[in-house]
């Protein structure tokens, strides 16, 4: 009888344990999981983290700086500086190394460093109101990630960008792969246009512009019923933000007369990694045979040669290609455009050994399209693929109706932070579909922040080449583009134009995942200007 009752007591016990138990871990549970609108219970996704034990750690110190810069012979600036020259310090690290960086703010404004390109985790991205507050004036910050991913990158602020970036605050940051040890000769080419300071009439039409209520479209509607075209060249040269004032054209940070030529020897494999840091397209001559390998740092597959065609290199947006120094003679790289401007982008290439003969410079016509780049390989994605998400991104224009009527530049009809966001659950394919009916017919290149993209198609054609990644990509007036990506990099991300102008002026939206657990608070410190 008393093992009986023992033996009950033992079973009572030892089930109130396991209901405890059971309790105990479900409240945990409970910290990790959330219930969506459906009642089904989903698991908080959380920044991605980083491992950096045993790893190299490359640091480096950057400081916010204003500097006299000479942008010509005839034209120095007060610039707005990292360290001091435009472009700032370059970043070189090799895959799997840590790049460590302490910001140091001594300019007058807050700042930040976006690295541009580069999946780092959401809280190194550096979008202030977004995953951090801008370093104040006198204030050091520390960003730290994996360079995993090898590739052709840049940095520069996010904070009030549109100012900042036109002022030179911006760098160079490249990661080493393998295959870099093939080249003999590897040169950053910077491209960027600045305002003389001698188009004011044009700056006071800017500072009317109102981007206040940038959500307002009643102007746009009544010009539309009251009979006008939009379509119209007249009403699209009206409404178009006006690019001339950017009169002076350089590659890093200097006009042709004051660049020092790139030099070669016969033989070698040389390296040019095109950044575009400015706010314009521009179309770069190499009139010799190359290859285009990379695009925002991302491989092309086999690539082909290409007998000295041009090459358009977009905001934001990166071009690496590689040819060999057969002897030919010195030539001249230079940008193609009908701004007297473009005569200053140019870079010489000069052979060390050579007797200074210059080869003869073809004009061509033909432009390189990044989409038939290459050769077909397995890729990720391809367009029957079901996805979990699918967005659809108009890419247009509309004219605000305050006091003083200014354009805007939407996405799907609204301004940020009206844009209904990219929503998705960790881990869903997603495909967006970005079409340009932008009224004052700019092009748009659309820049994701924090994870890589493919091009399925464009204008409704399957690409047949080399699988295209890419970050930025240049959405033309009247083209229309599928692209995807996994959503693997948790966090709230930005999905913006890269001419700075259009995206200050609304057309930005966000990528956001459901079920995040946020990790940045605003102090209210700062007035944090993401862009």
């Amino acid at each position: 009888m008393k093992k009986f009752i023992i033996s009950s007591l033992l079973i009572s016990i030892i089930a109130i344990l396991a209901a405890c138990t059971d309790q105990s871990n479900g409240s945990n549970a409970e910290k990790d999981e959330t219930s969506n609108s459906e009642g089904t219970v989903s698991e908080v996704v959380q920044v991605k983290t980083e491992n950096f034990d045993g790893k190299k750690i490359n640091e480096f110190n950057l400081t916010a700086q204003e500097a006299e810069w000479e942008l010509s012979s005839d034209k120095t600036i007060t610039a707005w500086t990292y360290n001091g020259t435009v472009p700032g310090e370059q970043i070189r690290v090799k895959q799997g190394e840590v790049v460590k960086v302490n910001l140091t703010n001594e300019l007058e404004e807050p700042v930040s460093i976006h690295w541009h390109g580069i999946p780092v985790p959401n809280t190194q991205d550096g979008i202030p109101g977004v995953t951090q507050d801008a370093v104040l004036p006198g204030e050091t910050y520390t960003y730290e990630f994996i360079a995993n991913d090898p590739g052709t990158y840049w940095y520069h602020s996010h904070q009030n960008g549109v100012e900042q970036l036109d002022k030179g605050l911006y760098g160079t940051i490249i990661v080493e792969s393998e295959d870099d040890a093939d080249v003999d000769r590897d040169y950053t080419l910077v491209l960027d246009e600045w305002e003389s300071g001698s188009h004011e009439e044009n700056d006071m039409n800017m500072d009317g512009m109102d981007h206040g209520d940038m959500g307002d479209m009643d102007s746009m509607e009544d010009m539309e019923h009251n009979g006008m075209d939009m379509e119209s060249s007249d009403m699209s040269d009206m409404m178009a933000h006006d690019m001339s004032s950017y009169d002076i054209f350089t590659i890093n940070g200097k006009t042709y007369e004051n660049n020092e030529p790139l030099f070669v020897k016969e033989g070698e494999t040389v390296k040019l990694r095109f950044v575009n840091a400015g706010y314009m397209a521009h179309q770069i001559h190499i009139p010799v045979d190359y290859k285009v390998t990379h695009v925002d740092g991302q491989k092309v597959n086999n690539p082909q040669i290409i007998a000295g065609s041009v090459i358009e290199v977009a905001p934001g947006e990166r071009v690496d290609v590689e040819f060999v120094a057969d002897g030919s003679g010195d030539f001249t790289i230079d940008c193609h455009g009908e701004m007297e401007a473009a005569q200053d982008m140019k870079m010489d290439i000069v052979y060390e050994d050579g007797n200074g003969q210059k080869a003869e410079h073809f004009l061509t016509p033909d432009i390189v399209d990044i989409t038939k780049l290459g050769e077909k390989t397995e890729s990720q994605f391809n367009l029957n693929d079901n996805f979990d998400v699918e967005y659809e991104m108009e890419l247009n224009t509309a004219m605000s109706s305050e006091e003083e009527m200014g354009m805007v530049w939407t996405i799907n009809g609204a301004t940020y932070p009206d844009v209904p966001p990219i929503e998705v659950d960790k881990g869903d394919k997603v495909k967006v579909t970005l079409t340009n009916n932008s009224m004052d017919k700019a092009d748009h290149p659309m820049h994701l922040h924090g994870h890589f993209f493919q091009i399925l198609s464009k204008n409704g054609e399957e690409l047949q080449g080399s699988p295209i990644i890419k970050d930025t990509l240049n959405v033309k007036y009247g083209e229309t583009y599928e692209v995807a990506f996994v959503a693997d990099n948790p966090g709230n991300w930005l999905f913006h134009c890269h001419d700075l102008h259009h995206a200050s002026s609304g057309m930005v939206t966000t990528v956001e995942y459901n079920n995040f657990e946020p990790f940045y608070t605003d102090t209210g410190r700062v007035d944090n200007q993401p862009e």
